[in-house]
C-alpha cells in the first residue's frame, strides 16, 4: 500500500493506510513502528511514511508478483476480471522466484496488469493518462487504468465490470455535479453514474483506442 499510494503521488499517513486495508489506526501504528525498527521504512515529523531503498525493493518485488499472478488468472485461466486481484492475493505468496519468472513469460512480460496500473519499473508505459475529472465534457476518451486503490473493493470492482468500465472501454464524461459529488459518463453508449470519490480512481487517454463493441443501447440508459 506504501508502495502503490507514493507512486501515484499521495501523501502516505497512517489514516490513508487505515483506509486503504480497512484497519484500525491502532493497527497501522503497531505496523508502522515494526517496519521502522526493521528499517524497511521512516517517518518525518509531520507522521508522513516513506519506504527506505531496501522497503521499496521489497515492495515492488511484492507487487511484481501479484500483478503477474493476476495476468495469469486473468489472460490464461479466464477468471472474471473484477475477481483476479482477490484471487491473486490467494496465490502469489506461493510462486517462488523462479515460478514468477516463468509466469512473466507466459504472459509475455505485460507492462500492466489487468487494470490498467504499470508493473514496477515500467511506470513511464501509463504516464500519458490524465484523471478522468480532468476530460473535457463530451470529448472521446479511452479508459487506461484504474487505481490499485479501487481494486481493494470487490463490490466497486464488480460494479465497474458490470457497466464495462474496463481498460480499453471508450468512455466521455457528460457531466459533473459537484453539489452531489456525481459525474456521468457515457461508456460504450450507455450511462453510467459514479460518485467523485470513485470517479478520482479512473484514468483516461485522449481519444478511441481500438474502440470496443458498443452494446446494445437502451430506451433509458442510451447516451
Amino acid at each position: 500500500a506504501i508502495y502503490t499510494l507514493d507512486r501515484d503521488g499521495e501523501v502516505v499517513i497512517g489514516r490513508k493506510l487505515a483506509e486503504w486495508l480497512e484497519v484500525s489506526a491502532p493497527t497501522v501504528t503497531e505496523t508502522i513502528q515494526r517496519m521502522i525498527r526493521d528499517e524497511w521504512v521512516t517517518m518525518d515529523e509531520d507522521k508522513t511514511i516513506h519506504l527506505t531503498e531496501a522497503g521499496r525493493k521489497a515492495a515492488a518485488s511484492v507487487l511484481r508478483r501479484h500483478m503477474l499472478t493476476e495476468l495469469l488468472l486473468a489472460k490464461v485461466l479466464g477468471v472474471p476480471w473484477s475477481k483476479v486481484h482477490e484471487e491473486a492475493h490467494r496465490l502469489e505468496h506461493a510462486f517462488s522466484t523462479e515460478t514468477t519468472a516463468r509466469v512473466a513469460k507466459v504472459v509475455n512480460d505485460a507492462s500492466v496488469c489487468p487494470h490498467g496500473n504499470p508493473l514496477p519499473g515500467r511506470e513511464e508505459v501509463t504516464s500519458h493518462l490524465l484523471p478522468l475529472l480532468e476530460a473535457k465534457l463530451g470529448c472521446p476518451y479511452t479508459l487506461g487504468r484504474i487505481s490499485e486503490e479501487a481494486e481493494q473493493n470487490p463490490k466497486l470492482m464488480t460494479y465497474l465490470e458490470k457497466h464495462g468500465l474496463v481498460p480499453g472501454a471508450e468512455v466521455s464524461v457528460m457531466e459533473i455535479l459537484p453539489y452531489n459529488e456525481t459525474v456521468t459518463v457515457c461508456c460504450n453508449g450507455q450511462q453510467v453514474v459514479l460518485g467523485l470519490a470513485v470517479a478520482r480512481k479512473l484514468w483516461v487517454s485522449e481519444g478511441v483506442v481500438g474502440r470496443p463493441k458498443k452494446r446494445k443501447p437502451t430506451s433509458s440508459g442510451a447516451c
